[in-house]
């Protein structure tokens, strides 16, 4: 069973990355899973995502990511909503092309005035791609996330995830794959 991090953060290492590994871990516990979590970080791959084809690494990435059985999507948070480069990756999904995906939708916001973003904008793509998404999205605070990266420990960010996993549970293991692909 896998879990992978979808991260359309258009700069490699960032914090929109260290948060997707985070509820990972926890979504991961909370659903039954056990392994590590794959990190697909879109910044390696935004100067391709345009070719026509798609090119053969960005055709990778998309079937990693239909494959997957938890797949947590994390993004900054870009105006209101989530990333373009998020949406020019999702975009290149066919119809129902997340069908049998359990997904966990995270955006990244430098303050609360943006916290409905998460349900309003990217949760319904993900449910459009036919994902389930048992629960609600998670806003992260950018504060409450360590800059040095998941090797640090982030207890601001673990108070904040521990609680929302215990919740989740239940429906994360309802819905996640029960056998493997």
């Amino acid at each position: 069973m896998t879990t992978t991090v979808l991260v359309g953060n258009p700069r490699p290492h960032s914090r929109t990355a260290t948060a997707g590994l985070a509820v990972a871990g926890h979504a991961a516990r909370a659903a039954g899973l056990t392994g590590e979590a794959d990190l697909l970080d879109l910044a390696g791959l935004q100067q391709r995502l345009l070719a026509p084809g798609p090119p053969p690494e960005v055709a990778a990435a998309l079937e990693r990511v239909r494959a997957t059985d938890l797949l947590v999507v994390a993004s900054p948070t870009y105006k209101a909503t989530y990333t373009g480069l998020l949406k020019v990756f999702l975009d290149l999904l066919p119809a129902g092309g997340l069908d049998g995906v359990t997904a966990v939708p995270v955006l990244v916001m430098g303050s609360p005035a943006h916290t409905l973003a998460v349900d309003v904008h990217l949760r319904p793509l993900l449910l459009e791609l036919g994902a389930a998404v048992p629960t609600p999205g998670l806003a992260l605070l950018q504060d409450t996330i360590p800059p040095e990266g998941p090797a640090v420990a982030a207890p601001r960010l673990d108070e904040v995830l521990a609680p929302w996993a215990a919740g989740a549970a239940p429906a994360l293991r309802a819905t996640v794959r029960t056998s493997a692909p």
